[in-house]
């Protein structure tokens, strides 16, 4: 599995937030005459208060270094982030065209949903697509969106997880590789469980 494959993986996607909508509505006509280009990333629909599984598109991440014109928005690979809540991407059409170009079918196999908005940029002058580019419903849903400080609040129990977690997968490694040891140094006298000297 690729790194846009692991990004980018299956999902139900159960649609998309209508202040997310407004939002890429109101970027998109901003950016005119160039196209908008950005990432949807989506939150647990049972965080948001949905007795459903599955996942509602609720923020846009714009990639540094994204270059775009009237005809084309190029997305810096090595730009983007490692989110698994990555479900698929959305960008404006200036011409209004409602329908990918062969160069969007390019990107679509990376990520469930893709979002397509042409000018004038009004409620209805956008379109959903699968991953090969045929037409898709998506549902504007009604809810009330996370507070956006909590997508960058991490503190050092998410940290001291985030290292707890990578040691276990490299264990799972080495026993798969290795002669039966563990990591000799997380048991060394003076080393806590983070690997700190007291």
């Amino acid at each position: 599995m690729g790194l846009f494959d692991w990004l980018f993986r299956s999902q139900d996607v159960l649609g998309i937030a209508r202040e997310t909508l407004e939002f890429t509505l109101e970027a998109s006509e901003q950016t005119h005459p160039n196209e908008y280009m950005g990432l949807l990333r989506g939150t647990e629909a049972q965080k948001l208060g949905l007795d459903r599984d599955g996942l509602v598109v609720t923020d846009i991440l714009v990639i540094p270094g994204t270059e775009s014109n009237s005809v084309s928005a190029t997305v810096k690979t090595n730009q983007i982030p490692n989110d698994r809540k990555s479900v698929g991407s959305v960008h404006s059409h200036p011409n209004g065209v409602l329908s990918p170009s062969a160069a969007d079918l390019q990107t679509f196999g990376r990520g469930d949903v893709h979002i397509i908005i042409g000018a004038p940029y009004r409620r209805g002058d956008w379109r959903a697509f699968d991953s090969q580019g045929e037409p898709t419903d998506l549902a504007v849903i009604d809810v009330d969106l996370p507070d956006p400080e909590e997508f960058f609040y991490f503190d050092q129990e998410d940290l001291d997880a985030d290292i707890q977690s990578e040691r276990n997968r490299r264990r799972g490694q080495q026993s798969d590789t290795s002669d039966d040891r563990s990591d000799e140094f997380d048991d060394w006298p003076g080393t806590d469980e983070r690997g700190d000297t007291s």
